[in-house]
């Protein structure tokens, strides 16, 4: 039943959009593996968080200090990496067949992405520790279950995203890809602001 519920919750929270989401099918116009290299990136930061959490970090995630810090950081990196995005696209990086990125590409901005969203770490101080919390509970082998359960929801996800993003920007050519990857940096900007206003209102 706990297995049943990691993937019911799991995927309630892959399938919200957001900014892994975006850059991912933005990635994926280059390379349709994007998504499963964005994954592994996600993994860097979550499988350790995942432990720390059970171990008693949930309330450092919960202080408004370090949501005011997450907020402040992850709202800029957003904003940039959405800006690079635009500004490549402007200066004709996409006007000809592009290369598919090195391996560190998606990698980075998996873990990036990760860790510039201030609501992954409030998920995993609230909804997550209890699954963590659960899993723990009935041994380590249920929790590294409950864990590569959660990631493979992430995984599978990510690179259906990024091999979509991929057949249809190959389907329709050059202008779907400048398309995409303008809509895509565009919505990273938003979340950015969006992270931004949130630290506000926390301040004020």
């Amino acid at each position: 039943m706990l297995l049943g519920q990691v993937v019911a919750i799991s995927l309630s929270g892959v399938l919200a959009p957001g900014p892994v989401t975006a850059a991912t099918i933005g990635l994926g116009t280059r390379s349709r593996h994007a998504g499963a290299l964005v994954a592994i990136g996600h993994a860097i930061i979550e499988m350790p968080l995942m432990v720390a959490i059970v171990l008693g970090v949930a309330a450092f995630l919960t202080a408004r200090w370090f949501q005011i810090w997450a907020g402040t950081a992850g709202g800029v990196s957003l904003m940039s990496m959405g800006a690079l995005m635009l500004w490549g696209i402007r200066h004709g990086g996409e006007a000809t067949q592009p290369k598919a990125p090195t391996t560190s590409g998606p990698l980075w901005t998996g873990l990036v992405l990760t860790l510039a969203n201030p609501y992954f770490f409030l998920w995993w101080a609230t909804v997550g520790l209890a699954l963590a919390t659960q899993a723990a509970e009935m041994g380590a082998l249920v929790f590294a279950l409950f864990a590569t359960i959660h990631w493979l929801c992430d995984f599978f996800w990510l690179e259906a995203l990024s091999y979509a993003s991929h057949r249809g920007a190959r389907m329709m050519g050059t202008t779907t890809r400048r398309v995409l990857l303008c809509l895509c940096g565009t919505t990273m900007v938003c979340f950015g602001m969006w992270f931004i206003v949130d630290v506000i209102r926390k301040l004020a």
